[in-house]
């Protein structure tokens, strides 16, 4: 039932936003009861308002229809309360599941990701090339700690103030292991240091720290330490681009092999000058892919390259790509770590407008880390509208109770059994030392060791925020009326789609001798009318219509007839075979329905006849001929006697008085 219910509940859920209040109910009239059950004027009168688009005033007419849809909506879901549908655990994970998606824009704050959205797209147009100077320092690092790292920053940066070369700086301080030469091992060959170059990159290809301190910083320009999740990095702007987008490009490659020699080099390039020159001349770029290119992964593709942003290849093959304007042109021999490249654009994608590119910004920006600071604004705010009252002397009572087997993930709660206290409140709400000590044993994991009071404090923080956050999503039915309402039309949705679907989807397709009963006594509705049972033939040969309509005429298959005519070269006649109601076919539409062969029509050269072997008498179908169609009257016919069951089952008594004033 996987896929009918991927099909049916849409339509299900759109007529439950049909019927389901977004108003609030209060102090209303009772327009009904159902099973004693009061239904508010409100909530019906909703109904038309959320509906009627147009405006146009409420007319007894739709009042009455609607009336009726809405008491049978209402039956539907009482009747899945009663039976206890609404508790099943597969109801509650989907709805859960719903909730948590409906809930996500109340932990946003729109402001600052519509700022951020800006942001981001604004840096999509520029393209940086940075070299970092790196000193690593764990996230949670004690102040201690983060002053000997900040201070090992600023005496590098002094060195660099004072003349030094970035390059040497970087090889003398970075922990980045790839600033400096790192010897052959069984591991890996010699690799040579990039002395801090970073390379190019664009917005979102840096965490987000690294990418506003590169940013604000000025080409040739070195900045103040930038604090990231690992650690402080001093960053020089070497070149600052228009965005190159993401592009495709085909390139002839010349491998100079890692032992190379200064003849091998040398050698090397002046293949690659030469291969150069021949393309100048005239040769396709292509042909010279296959000759001579040393990557055969793309040279059989005629050297295409997967598309890529910029961060995605080293600096001097992007460097080189920049300098075309054109899709086609190809740049001079370059050379890379690798060896000796000529590249030609072959596809270029820059910057959409704005508005198509928001949805695409904001998915990136939630997923990124700079989506912690609407997280942040909106813990703010909750804490300014609830009010939080902190026990900071019960936080620090962990500091004796947790040990260092919580670096190891096995830490027990069993140890803080004697802290009891409050230690935060929210509004009203008290939060005990207990659920803290159980908020550490359940969110403990290996790590490396720390102090135990900076270790206390943060998991502290974010059991605050944490809270926080959970205390309001509990809020939301109660604080917003559209999120209550569209979790009630979840809610119903799905409700209605389980239930309607044992009485009625399910049952139509599985009950087959109940389908059986139901056409044998309704079997006049689902009628042939007048039919022919005929072919039509297509023949491509003037010379073999006459044999065509022999064979025709004396019985032979279709298929025989295909094969007698047909070699396995040529197909010179087809074949269309079948009954044929008015409207199937226009060509059957515009013959005479008598049996034998229609007159012939020629079109260059092809003919085309129709041989009506027999005209057929209106007939009723078979079960299995409309068997569709007699499903769908049979479900039909199934909520018919559902709903009556469900009108004898819960008494319905509209208040006529009430009725009569809405009308």
């Amino acid at each position: 039932m996987n896929s009918l219910k991927g099909k049916v509940f849409l339509p299900v859920l759109l007529l439950v936003s049909f019927f389901t209040s977004t108003a609030q109910v209060n102090n209303d009239e009772a327009l009904m009861t159902i099973a004693g059950k009061r239904i508010y004027v409100s909530e019906f009168l909703n109904i038309y308002q959320k509906n009627n688009v147009k405006g146009e005033t409420i007319d007894k007419k739709s009042l009455d229809e609607y009336l009726d849809l809405f008491i049978n909506f209402k039956l539907k879901v009482m009747q899945a309360e009663e039976l206890g549908l609404d508790t099943v655990a597969s109801f509650r994970k989907e709805l859960n599941g719903y909730r948590e998606q409906l809930a996500k824009p109340y932990f946003t704050d729109e402001a600052t990701l519509n700022q951020l959205i800006l942001e981001a797209y604004e840096r999509e147009k520029t393209d940086l090339r940075a070299s970092h100077v790196f000193f690593r320092l764990a996230p949670d690092a004690t102040p201690e700690d983060t002053l000997v790292a900040y201070k090992k920053a600023m005496a590098a940066r002094e060195k660099l103030m004072n003349g030094s070369t970035f390059e040497a700086v970087a090889v003398e301080f970075s922990e980045d292991p790839s600033a400096k030469d790192r010897e052959a091992t069984q591991q890996h060959p010699f690799l040579k240091g990039n002395k801090g170059d970073l390379g190019f990159f664009a917005v979102f290809d840096m965490v987000y720290a690294f990418e506003n301190g590169a940013w604000m910083t000025g080409v040739g320009s070195v900045s103040m330490p930038v604090r990231t999740e690992y650690g402080y990095h001093l960053i020089k702007i070497t070149a600052r681009r228009p965005a190159l987008g993401k592009v495709t490009v085909a390139h002839i490659f010349l491998s100079i092999p890692k032992n190379a020699t200064a003849e091998d080099s040398a050698r090397i390039q002046k293949r690659i000058d030469s291969v150069y020159m021949k393309l100048k001349g005239g040769v396709s770029f292509e042909d010279l892919v296959k000759t001579y290119s040393d990557d055969k992964g793309s040279a059989a593709k005629g050297g295409v390259l997967p598309a890529f942003g910029v961060n995605r290849m080293v600096p001097e093959f992007v460097e080189a790509i920049y300098s075309l304007d054109s899709l086609g042109d190809y740049t001079k021999p370059i050379l890379t770590s690798y060896g000796w490249h000529i590249v030609k654009l072959i596809e270029r994608k820059t910057q959409k407008p704005l508005e198509e590119e928001k949805v695409e910004l904001k998915q990136k920006i939630m997923k990124d880390n700079r989506g912690d600071q609407t997280r942040t604004i909106v813990i703010a705010r909750i804490k300014s509208e609830y009010g939080v009252t902190e026990n900071p002397e019960a936080r620090k009572a962990f500091y004796k109770v947790v040990t260092d087997s919580i670096f190891f993930g096995k830490w027990n709660a069993l140890l803080a059994n004697d802290l009891t206290g409050m230690i935060f409140k929210i509004g009203n709400n008290s939060y005990l030392q207990t659920d803290f000590a159980n908020y550490l044993a359940s969110s403990q994991r290996k790590q490396e060791k720390q102090s135990i009071e900076t270790y206390v404090d943060k998991k502290y923080a974010d059991f605050l925020d944490e809270s926080l956050l959970a205390w309001e999503n509990s809020q939301l039915e109660q604080k917003y009326p559209e999120f209550r309402a569209l979790m009630g039309e979840y809610r119903d949705g799905i409700l209605l789609f389980d239930l309607t679907d044992q009485k009625v989807w399910s049952k139509a397709v599985k009950d087959t001798l109940g389908l059986d009963a139901y056409y044998q006594k309704n079997k006049s509705n689902y009628k042939w009318e007048t039919r022919l049972d005929a072919s039509i033939y297509t023949v491509k040969d003037a010379k073999l219509v006459q044999k065509v309509k022999n064979f025709a005429k004396s019985g032979l298959s279709d298929n025989d007839l295909m094969k007698e005519i047909n070699t396995d070269s040529l197909q010179i006649v087809t074949i269309e075979s079948g009954k044929f109601s008015r409207k199937d076919n226009k060509l059957i539409d515009s013959i005479p329905w008598t049996p034998g062969f229609s007159n012939d029509m020629v079109d260059k050269g092809t003919t085309v006849f129709v041989y009506i072997r027999k005209v057929l008498k209106p007939q009723i179908k078979e079960l299995n001929e409309a068997r569709g169609l007699i499903t769908a009257d049979y479900q039909n016919y199934l909520e018919k006697e559902w709903i009556a069951s469900l009108r004898a089952k819960y008494p319905v008594v509209v208040d006529a008085a009430v009725l009569a004033k809405i009308k």
